[in-house]
């Protein structure tokens, strides 16, 4: 026992010490959900009777997503993307009007933060994944596989909380002579898209909320 009494102060003076490192050792997961605006999105369509090889663009518009991370040290971290958004396709043929298609992308990576003094903390991501294209009325959906790049800035309020501006390229590559948005059944059997290309790109800036744990 009395062994016991002077061994105690040594253990309550190693938690006092090990706590303060536990915490400077930063945060294990953070959380983003973040507001978007999608750009480009263009299918290259097979040719046409007069010899064009017209292309169906998406429009450009908003779109959402999360990103979750879980810390591998305090400045890089494992990365969880999802990010969606829901357009029309821009295009003269009167079969894709009023057609409302999604683009969801599901991607897995890992994210660098180049943190120093400043207050601004830049970093860069790099992920890959798989692209969802869908489309309402019917039509079955199409995976294809992508990769995306992007990088932006921090702007913290606390050591937990920052905003997050960012841009981010997506790359997804569709198969040449694929089809897309197709029905199986019902007056809208078929294809809507034919594709002649082999990949397909979109551009995204977004603005997020970070919280970090």
């Amino acid at each position: 026992m009395p062994e016991f009494n002077r061994s105690l102060p040594c253990l309550l003076l190693l938690a006092l010490v090990a706590a303060p490192s536990a915490h400077a050792a930063g945060p294990t997961f953070e959380i983003t959900p973040f507001g978007g605006y999608r750009m480009g999105g263009q299918f290259d369509v097979q040719e046409t009777d007069d010899g064009k090889s017209p292309s169906a663009d998406l429009q450009d518009g908003g779109s959402w997503g999360v990103d979750l991370g879980l810390y591998r040290d305090p400045n890089s971290y494992y990365e969880l993307l999802f990010s969606t958004q829901s357009t029309e396709v821009d295009n003269n043929d009167p079969t894709l009007a009023g057609i409302d298609v999604t683009v969801d992308y599901y991607q897995f990576g890992g994210t660098l933060l180049f943190a120093d003094e400043k207050w601004m903390v830049p970093y860069f991501s790099f992920t890959a994944g798989a692209t969802m294209f869908s489309a309402d009325g019917g039509y079955d959906s199409d995976t294809r596989f992508s990769f995306s790049a992007g990088g932006g800035v921090r702007l913290p309020f606390t050591d937990n909380v920052a905003a997050t501006l960012g841009v981010r390229g997506y790359l997804t590559f569709v198969e040449t002579d694929g089809q897309y948005f197709c029905a199986s059944t019902g007056e809208q059997a078929g294809c809507l898209l034919k594709s002649s290309g082999s990949t397909f790109f979109q551009g995204e800036a977004t603005l997020g909320l970070t919280l970090r744990f």
